[in-house]
């Protein structure tokens, strides 16, 4: 007998007007055919060019003369090969100058799913029985590029959920880089991205144990100098595009949750940033800070990659290194086993592996944890997001893949003190796309990045179709007595299959003899 799963009245669409303002540019000599024309117009005409755009688009942007001037400092360089002072420029002319590299960008104009969902920080000014959370979403916009986008939820005390209006402006977050890297991490990181292996020893011979990207940057451009070949000179900055995967980005304190978008930065995620699972990770202490495991992107290669906050609006973004950090779908536990970070991964695209290890960001020593067993997973098992902690062990809702590329949703029990033990699997699926929910941007896709336990009830936020979002609810209990119940069948299948496999060998040696 299956489950009774039951769906919310409640479904999250993209919304097409929700778009931010960012740099436009198409190389060097347009851009000074650009900065030339409007050079040689009026400062009457700038104006009356610039001020109508100003109105129009302040009724769309937090702060537009921000992002125009921000824009425009970005052609200094361009400015100096043109023997034009930048200093001297008026205002309206930096703000015209700016708007023509300038555009508009709809985050969430083709999709808008696999969310994950935590409890908020803030849990103030709440009734008994109420719980605030904050969920992330995989937004998807022209050219198939993935951002991660955040809206707040209240769920009451009979687990009614009301999803809260996203604000009127969409803001990018400041970037900050001042990381400090390891020599040896940095560079066996380059070496997995493939990167000449002749150019990144005659790098790590100029640069100290410990690096600052000031120091990187400046070693990179020396030797570029001597480079004659553009190939060549491409390679160096392949290795400055990894550096640039570490940074931190800072948000107004004046946005709502719903205004952030962490959109992709560095050069190894301008394809998207996927799949963002996060996880409320409290430390022995008793502190506790949220990560996400997401997958950057850049169009060829996969880069596994740890965000870490506190407050969601400061985050530290770097790459996970390491045998085990390879390919999609990494979850965090939420916190320490005996003594170790946990990690479950799908390293070769098809099955779910579990890692232990000292340090937030290395994962080695993958061990295989699940193989597909049953027919909806056939092609391949992976996680929907950090296991949950109950009495009875940690409960990890899985995705199959089974006929027809479906996904479909199910879940496993494993040991408590040793997660590396399956206790149990569902036999059947969890969730399965019914008829409302089998179209849409990738057809006959269900799929999570994190659940929540709310009032006894587990909560499953679900990517549908690849083109909005729903809920699901089930009682957590129950799940976990079906989990051990499926579990004990299967252990008597296998060991009644065991048996028949020896009794066989005995009969084959027999007949041999």
């Amino acid at each position: 007998m299956r489950l009774v799963v039951e769906r919310k009245p409640i479904r999250v669409n993209p919304d097409p007007k929700r778009v931010i303002a960012r740099f436009f540019f198409n190389g060097n000599d347009r851009a000074k055919e650009v900065i030339e024309r409007v050079m040689e117009i009026s400062e009457a005409a700038a104006f009356s060019i610039v001020s109508p755009l100003l109105q129009e688009y302040s009724k769309r942007h937090r702060n537009i003369t921000r992002v125009l001037n921000r824009h425009c400092s970005r052609l200094k360089p361009l400015f100096s090969e043109l023997n034009i002072d930048y200093d001297t420029l008026t205002v309206y002319r930096k703000l015209l100058i700016g708007s023509y590299f300038t555009h508009e960008y709809s985050i969430e104009s083709a999709a808008f799913f696999n969310p994950s969902i935590v409890e908020d920080p803030d849990q103030s000014e709440l009734q008994e029985g109420q719980k605030r959370m904050i969920i992330s979403f995989r937004a998807v916009g022209e050219g198939h590029i993935s951002s991660i986008t955040f809206r707040r939820a209240l769920v009451d005390q009979n687990n009614n959920i009301t999803v809260l209006p996203a604000g009127s402006y969409i803001d990018e977050a400041e970037i900050v880089r001042n990381a400090v890297y390891n020599k040896k991490l940095f560079f066996d990181k380059a070496v997995a991205t493939q990167i000449n292996i002749d150019v990144l020893k005659e790098l790590e011979s100029k640069l100290d144990h410990h690096f600052e990207y000031s120091n990187l940057r400046s070693a990179i451009l020396d030797s570029q100098k001597l480079q004659e070949s553009d190939m060549q000179k491409l390679e160096y900055d392949k290795i400055l595009w990894l550096a640039d995967s570490y940074y931190e980005i800072v948000f107004s304190l004046d946005t709502d949750i719903s205004d952030r978008v962490i959109f992709p930065i560095s050069e190894y995620e301008r394809k998207g940033i996927e799949d963002a699972r996060f996880v409320h990770f409290r430390h022995d202490d008793g502190t506790s800070v949220y990560y996400a495991t997401y997958t950057a992107y850049d169009g060829a290669l996969i880069m596994p990659k740890l965000l870490q906050t506190t407050d969601f609006y400061n985050f530290k973004i770097m790459p996970l290194y390491g045998a085990g950090a390879q390919n999609k779908n990494l979850a965090l536990f939420p916190r320490k086993i005996n003594g170790k970070y946990v990690m479950i991964s799908r390293i070769d695209g098809c099955n779910n592996y579990i890692m232990y290890s000292d340090k937030i960001n290395i994962w080695e020593k993958p061990e295989l944890l699940q193989k597909p067993k049953f027919n909806w997973e056939f092609i391949q098992i992976g996680n929907c997001g950090s296991p949950i902690e109950t009495p009875d062990g940690w409960v990890m809702i899985t995705h199959g893949v089974g006929p027809m590329r479906r996904y479909v949703l199910g879940a496993s029990l494993l040991k408590l003190d040793d997660p590396a033990i399956e206790i149990g699997r569902l036999r059947e699926p969890l969730l399965i796309p019914n008829s409302e929910e089998r179209e849409g941007y990738v057809p006959n896709v269900l799929y999570s990045c994190g659940a929540i336990v709310h009032n006894g009830k587990l909560i499953i936020p679900y990517g549908v179709s690849d083109s909005s979002t729903a809920f699901a609810e089930l009682d957590l209990n129950d799940l976990i007595n079906k989990l051990k119940e499926d579990g004990a069948i299967s252990a008597q299948i296998d060991a009644e299959a065991a048996e028949k496999k020896k009794k066989g060998e005995k009969a084959a040696v027999a007949d041999n003899a």
